[in-house]
């Protein structure tokens, strides 16, 4: 296991002047900060302050990091060399340029965000007061509770750093189990934004095709789709593309019809994204040789009045009919 030796003083000092085990403060007990800590615990570090405003997480701290005091932020960058802040994109900013111009942080310090939005940019304040900045973002879901320790175990961080501090940024990766990927500080948004898509969003389609089965009667809509959907994410993450199936990818205009016209009836608030999602795929099947172009003309056909607002065609149809239920569409709604 690698061994951390942050630099003493500037990002350029030699790593092996610093003792091995540091001491770690986390600024923002949300569901990220107290499991890294805990992580970092188990390889030999010592948490030794953490921060949180509201009940939920000073509670999620006292469970995650037992006998570690929680103190103002100011103090956690008094009482730690490595300091985790661990706060909503939105308040990363104003924390960092609050810390830095009150004078909480110190020179050497180890400053490390979690944000996937950010690079070490948003650091700047603190570096300009002595700081070294590091971004290490799990590419990981959190639930707050001890099991987020062990899901550690071979999730990718995306890190980024100065060049002098990429040793010490992967170092701290990987003894909290986790693998380091390099992003750079150009990149974050665009990599951020593709884990946005990836995740958050499939949530929101597997809960959405969970209720549609309870409303057509399924008892156990979870105990269904677990097989088939771990099934789908294993085809796509090692076939990409080929592994596209279904009506769209098959080019079957008519089912398509009768799926947008059942969820017109039981369900509005889907069809918009229902429709989305299945252009993108079309596109993405005809681009591979997937959907034959002679069958995607009636199923963009479909998808085309399905957006204009005109209605789908038929469920019994080719899709170049009306249908006569006009409700509008609701808008749909998405944690970082």
């Amino acid at each position: 296991m690698s061994t951390v030796h942050p630099p003493e003083g500037t990002a350029s000092a030699d790593a092996r002047d610093r003792p091995a085990r540091l001491t770690v403060g986390v600024v923002g007990a949300g569901r990220v900060g107290p499991a890294l800590a805990a992580s970092l615990q188990l390889a030999g570090h010592r948490p030794v302050a953490v921060s949180g405003v509201s009940d939920a997480s000073q509670r999620r701290a006292e469970k995650m990091l037992p006998g570690v005091p929680l103190v103002p932020p100011a103090e956690v960058l008094q009482r730690a060399d490595l300091v985790l802040l661990t706060v909503p994109d939105d308040a990363l900013p104003g924390l960092v340029t609050g810390l830095a111009e009150t004078g909480a942080v110190r020179p050497g310090q180890l400053l490390v965000h979690t944000s996937g939005r950010y690079g070490v940019s948003v650091l700047d304040p603190a570096l300009r007061a002595g700081a070294l900045p590091l971004a290490l973002h799990p590419a990981m879901t959190f639930t707050g509770s001890p099991v987020d320790v062990q899901r550690l175990a071979g999730c990718s961080f995306g890190v980024t750093a100065p060049g002098e501090l990429r040793l010490a940024a992967e170092a701290l990766v990987i003894e909290m189990g986790g693998e380091p990927e390099w992003i750079s500080e150009e990149s974050r948004p665009l990599y951020h934004a593709a884990l946005a898509l990836g995740s958050n969003h499939l949530i929101t389609l597997v809960a959405q095709s969970m209720e549609l089965l309870r409303t057509a009667g399924v008892g156990a809509p979870d105990r269904m789709l677990g097989p088939l959907l771990g099934a789908a994410l294993d085809n796509a993450l090692r076939s990409g593309d080929a592994a596209l199936t279904g009506p769209v990818a098959r080019g079957d205009a008519g089912t398509v019809a009768a799926h947008i016209a059942e969820l017109r009836e039981h369900s509005p608030q889907t069809v918009a994204g229902y429709v989305a999602m299945a252009r993108a795929t079309a596109d993405r099947a005809l681009a591979h040789g997937l959907l034959k172009a002679e069958l995607a003309e009636d199923l963009l056909g479909v998808l085309a009045d399905e957006g204009t607002g005109t209605g789908t065609g038929s469920a019994h149809g080719n899709g170049t009919g009306t249908d006569a239920d006009d409700d509008e569409n609701g808008p749909e709604g998405n944690d970082r």
